[in-house]
This record gives C-alpha cells, structure tokens and sequence, in this order.
C-alpha cells in the first residue's frame, strides 16, 4: 500500500512525501511516470527498481530520476519504506540539468545531499530557499555523474551487494580485501566498478554511510557525540568530528542544533513526521 503526502506545489515543482508497506518479492505492473521529471529519495529502507532494462537498488544512498512517461516496475523484498518525490516540468528539468538524460543506475546521494534533504523535510513545506539549495546540489551531483559504460551496467548487481553488505553492517564490508573475498571478485575489479557506478570509492561511501548514521542520531535527539563516535566505529568524538566536517562542512554540535530547530521554536511541542 502507498501513501502519498503532497507538501508543497508551484508551477513548476511538487514535492511529496511517499511511504510504501508493501513486502513482495515479485515485480509489480509496469506504471508510468507521468509528464514530468520525478526525483526521489530514499529516507529509510531500500527496494528495487526496473526500467529500460536495467535493475537498481533504491536506498538513502542512492536515489533515482525518472524521466517522463518512462516504464518502471517495482519490488519491495526488504519491507516497508519512506521517500521524498520531486516532481519537476520539463522546463525545470532542463534548467537543472541540461539536456543530458537521467543516469540510469541510480543518483549518488551523498552526505552532503542528505543533509540538504533532511533540512527540507525538517522546515515544513513553505521554505523554497532550503528546496532550491537541495535541487542545486542534485543538478551538481547530475554532472558529476560520468556517462556509464556498459560493462559497469553489467556489473550493476556487484555493486548493489556491496552497497547491501555496507548498509547492513556485515563484518567483511569493513576493509576492500575482505568485502572483495566474501562477494568472489578481485579488490582491484570490485574497487573499479563501484567507483564508476556510485561515483565514490568503496571507502567514502562507508563513511557517507557512517555520517548518515551520525546524523540519524543527532537528528533524534542523542546529545552525546562521544557515545555515537564510538557505537560507529571512529577512533574518538575528535575523529567523527572531523569526518563529519569533511563530509557536510560543518561538526556534529551545530547539525545538532540545524536538525532539531522545532525543540525551540515550535510551542505545541516536537512536530512527529514519517
């Protein structure tokens, strides 16, 4: 089942929020994506996703961009999950990205990225300004996306189980020689074809993933950085501090502060979203 929150509406732009409880293996029927461009990313959860003859992994770290009436269908094999929609006219699409086509293996969101979305869903649904910083980081991550060869296309599933063995914390994913042996490639393949497919190496996306962490953390209320720096794994709160910095521009004590701005000024008390 889908339910669809709408957030925001202009002329060229709507924004919405999507949660699906479906949990099925199979492929669902084929839907179309409308007239418009549509953004979405991923907030929690993962699923699957098959267009023009290519499957993708839908998760937090990475999106997708459907273009308009292209062919999708859809399977939820790890359960529920929650996205933002950005529905964008062609026109807007074309001031964003230029004529290039939507990448088809999937939009690399990194910490930066998230953190902009985040900020978007944390300020309510009139705040342009933090949409337009959230689209202007989309457009840069677009270009940034080099045209993808067709052996990277081939190894799509490869890439997919290391971004899975990463996302589900499994012991192996920990070091390139280790995540290489248990998926039965060589370091120097794996390292290749991830880096061309996800558009960061095998170690920044750890991090990304790491600092993703960091920030569900601190965007849910727990104030010790010394604690989340050591149940993720860095060496100190010195260490994440700098990770965090690198990754988003800014340390875990003013994020704090940006993601959670409702403790302060909203009177009814935390506002509760999906």
């Amino acid at each position: 089942m889908l339910s669809v929150v709408e957030l925001a509406a202009h002329s060229d732009l709507v924004l919405s929020t999507a949660s699906c409880q479906d949990d099925h293996e199979a492929w669902s029927p084929a839907e179309s994506s409308g007239d418009w461009y549509r953004l979405v990313l991923v907030r929690r959860g993962r699923f699957r996703r098959h267009v023009r003859g290519l499957t993708m992994c839908a998760d937090p770290t990475t999106g997708y961009v459907s273009a308009p009436a292209q062919e999708e269908r859809f399977a939820h094999p790890a359960g529920s999950d929650a996205c933002t929609s950005i529905s964008l006219s062609p026109a807007f699409w074309q001031s964003l990205a230029g004529d290039g086509a939507p990448p088809l293996h999937g939009l690399p969101v990194d910490a930066e990225l998230d953190l902009a979305h985040r900020r978007v869903l944390a300020s309510g649904e009139k705040d342009y300004g933090l949409v337009e910083r959230l689209l202007d980081l989309v457009g840069t991550a677009l270009r940034r996306v080099p045209d993808t060869p067709r052996w990277v296309l081939r190894d799509a599933g490869l890439v997919d189980r290391a971004r899975a063995a990463i996302l589900d914390d499994a012991p192996e994913a920990a070091d390139l020689m280790s995540l290489a042996r248990l998926l039965g490639v060589s370091p120097y393949r794996l390292s290749r074809v991830f880096s061309r497919s996800a558009g960061m190496s095998i170690t920044r996306f750890r991090n990304t993933v790491r600092v993703r962490r960091a920030l569900d953390r601190l965007e849910g209320g727990d104030d010790s950085i010394a604690a989340i720096a050591a149940d993720l794994g860095f060496t100190d709160q010195a260490h994440l501090s700098r990770t965090v910095r690198e990754h988003v521009g800014q340390p875990p004590s003013a994020l704090r502060r940006l993601l959670r701005p409702q403790k302060c000024t909203s009177r009814a008390g935390t506002e509760s979203r999906s």
